[in-house]
């Protein structure tokens, strides 16, 4: 077995490749990249902590909320196949991956940071939900004497 493929140890160097290669994709982000983290980053969408480009893909998560948000520019028309492997392989692993265009973040910025509020928000329930009052009301009848 070759030494490339041994990622065993702290300092194999299949990991360090890809710790490399994300250092350079967060040194030189894409203009739509830099938008979204400005929006992301520092717990400014609804203290929510986002990383960036990953040692295990080139996208934001939130490791909290299992969300991946990754974007597409122009090459990825060519690599649909490879993207959506790519996905399968992070919801495999308990992750949702939400997939926005660059355009779409340059251009409608505020509908992108809502959708991925929603998706945040989607398994996760609000902390002191308010208790149900009224005719839907559900009655504890454990405590009720006959």
């Amino acid at each position: 077995m070759s030494e490339d493929l041994d990622t065993s140890g702290p300092l194999s160097r299949s990991r360090e490749r890809v710790r490399v290669r994300a250092r350079s994709l967060r040194e030189t982000p894409t203009d739509a990249e830099s938008l979204l983290w400005y929006h992301l980053r520092d717990r400014r969408l609804s203290n929510y902590k986002f990383r960036r480009q990953r040692p295990i893909g080139p996208y934001f998560a939130c490791l909290e909320a299992k969300l991946i948000v990754e974007l597409d520019g122009g090459q990825h028309v060519e690599a649909a196949a490879y993207d959506e492997n790519r996905s399968r392989f992070m919801e495999a692993q308990g992750y949702r991956v939400l997939r926005f265009w660059n355009n779409e973040v340059l251009t409608q910025t505020d509908a992108v940071r809502e959708r991925i509020l929603q998706a945040l928000q989607e398994d996760n329930p609000h902390p002191n939900p308010l208790p149900q009052a009224g005719e839907g009301a559900k009655q504890d009848t454990r405590n009720l004497k006959p």
